[in-house]
């Protein structure tokens, strides 16, 4: 039996799993965590302070409230350097923006062009803020433009500053279901958060944690059912 024939089921004779949804900062680009440790250790900052920040109240700190842009950038900025300060650092929400946009991961963009040729339905779901350009949040025009030609290989994009919900609500990934018109059984969701990757496993679709480019991408072609090195 051919892998393709091993993912046909009841919906319509197709795949079952014909959708792929991904985010976008520390799946298809390198991860702003990366980013984050360098600075923290280039300025004698406490190991992951910024992610401990963010963790801090997590549905109304600065950062959930700039993604879903109910604060703008100076009030992201003043805000963040507030929560820093109660934990006895001094560190301006600036400075954290600067470090958001991620460098663009070839072979992510290779699969996203396999997946296309092959039939398959692909969407982002992102959870970005306000700042930079475009949705990957870029300091440069240059930047912007080359996230700009991997944003229009989805099918849809949604961006949490652009429709006031965040991952990991629940709305957000059915949003994107209704979009795609699709069921959760057909759909993988890849994301670096594990937060993120519950309410899509809770909802039906088949989650994939992504710790790296290598396994996500293995990962992502067991649950195809193809070949992996097919992208």
């Amino acid at each position: 039996m051919s892998s393709d024939d091993e993912q046909r089921t009841e919906f319509g004779g197709k795949r079952l799993r014909d959708t792929v949804i991904f985010d976008f900062g520390g799946v298809i680009t390198s991860s702003p965590f990366e980013a984050f440790a360098r600075m923290e250790r280039e300025r004698g900052l406490p190991e992951n302070l910024i992610r401990r920040i963010n963790a801090t109240d997590p549905d109304t700190n600065a950062w959930a409230r700039f993604e879903r842009a109910e604060i703008d950038a100076a009030g992201f900025d003043a805000a963040f350097a507030e929560e820093a300060r109660v934990l006895g650092h001094e560190l301006r929400g600036e400075d954290v923006l600067a470090l958001l946009a991620g460098d663009i991961r070839p072979r992510m963009v290779h699969a996203l062009d396999w997946l296309k040729q092959n039939g398959y339905y692909v969407g982002c779901i992102t959870n970005n803020v306000p700042a930079g350009e475009g949705a990957g949040m870029s300091r440069t025009a240059e930047k912007a433009a080359l996230v700009a030609q991997v944003l229009e290989r989805f099918d849809h994009v949604i961006e949490s500053s652009k429709v006031g919900l965040r991952k990991p609500d629940p709305k957000i990934y059915r949003m994107m279901l209704d979009m795609a018109g699709k069921a959760p059984e057909q759909c993988i969701y890849l994301d670096d958060l594990g937060i993120n990757c519950k309410p899509a496993a809770a909802l039906g679709m088949t989650a994939i944690k992504v710790a790296g480019e290598g396994q996500a991408l293995d990962d992502l072609a067991r649950a195809l059912g193809v070949m992996p090195g097919s992208f």
